[in-house]
């Protein structure tokens, strides 16, 4: 069989199986129970906002860090309890905002590699698909020889 029927007939086959896939339902789910129909482009955009979101946080998220930090030592120093609430509250904003910058670095990480794991994937399919074929081509005769022996095939001409 030669690589061009050898592919059609893996294109038809492919063809085929998707074929059979049901499709979407108009209302967001699947008849199989699928519900999450997502493109690499979709990825991209939801990854990009993470990406966005992660630096404004980091930066608008600590505006007022300084200022709560001041008036929580000013109130302290003047006997003032709120001072000691104010900055346990200051501590405890940032830790909230770093939960949120974590959570963002994750999705556009994940985002990231999720693509890139996937389109490992398809190389690794592509290069198994054309070894198979080009091993089609090749004839190698089993040996009858020990198995722990290589077998090295003699030439069939003049050695140089």
């Amino acid at each position: 069989m030669s690589f061009d029927q050898d592919w059609a007939a893996l294109k038809a086959k492919a063809q085929m199986r998707l074929d059979s896939v049901p499709g979407p339902d108009p209302q967001g789910s699947s008849p199989d129970g699928a519900d999450l129909i997502l493109k690499y482009d979709d990825m991209g955009k939801i990854g990009h906002a993470a990406f966005l979101l992660h630096q404004h946080l980091s930066s608008a998220g600590k505006h007022a860090q300084p200022g709560t930090e001041a008036a929580a030592k000013s109130l302290g120093s003047d006997g003032f309890t709120t001072g000691a609430a104010l900055a346990k509250a200051g501590e405890g904003w940032q830790g909230q905002l770093q939960v949120l910058l974590d959570a963002c670095a994750q999705i556009s990480n994940h985002l990231d590699y999720s693509v890139k794991s996937s389109d490992q994937d398809d190389h690794a399919i592509a290069a198994q698909i054309r070894v198979a074929t080009i091993s089609e081509y090749l004839h190698v005769p089993a040996t009858a020889s020990v198995p722990d022996t290589p077998h090295v095939p003699k030439a069939d001409g003049p050695i140089m």
